[in-house]
């Protein structure tokens, strides 16, 4: 609800992010060279994550082979990293491709990957209006950015 009520930035949070040099603060734990991994500010579970091309773009279909080939290796670092760091039992890994789709930023698109638990999902969002995170997003940057460093070695 906290991003839904909020007012929304100006301009393209995909495109402003990476111009920034504080990865820490813009939850940004992998620069590569045509896409960049970052945490969701308003995550779906613990760990959930977007990979992005930097390229302002809306449809798959535009993406070049390039940005093709690295989305898709930076969604298996990002799953190796999240076994690693949080020992998920599964995964919810898509895009949303415009706004009726349930794309909340809709003119870039970006793959989410939420990691999954036994049990994950329970009565707490509905009942208590409370998602339970068992820790941090600081936390959990400092711990997905070290590993993501050991793994692809930037």
């Amino acid at each position: 609800m906290e991003y839904i009520k909020s007012a929304k930035e100006p301009g393209c949070i995909f495109c402003d992010k990476p111009k920034q040099s504080d990865d820490r603060e813009n939850l940004i734990v992998h620069r590569g060279s045509h896409c960049f991994v970052i945490m969701n500010k308003f995550p779906y579970n613990n760990g959930h994550l977007m990979v992005v091309p930097y390229r302002h773009e809306a449809d798959i279909e535009n993406l070049n082979a390039p940005e093709n080939q690295e989305m898709m290796a930076l969604l298996q670092v990002a799953v190796k990293a999240l076994r690693l760091v949080m020992s998920p039992h599964g995964f919810n890994i898509g895009m949303n491709m415009g706004r009726i789709a349930g794309a909340g930023i809709d003119d870039h698109l970006h793959f989410h990957l939420v990691p999954r638990w036994d049990g994950d999902t329970n009565f707490m969002p509905i009942t208590g209006h409370t998602k339970v995170v068992s820790e941090g997003l600081w936390e959990t940057w400092e711990k997905l950015q070290a590993v993501f460093q050991k793994l692809v070695g930037k």
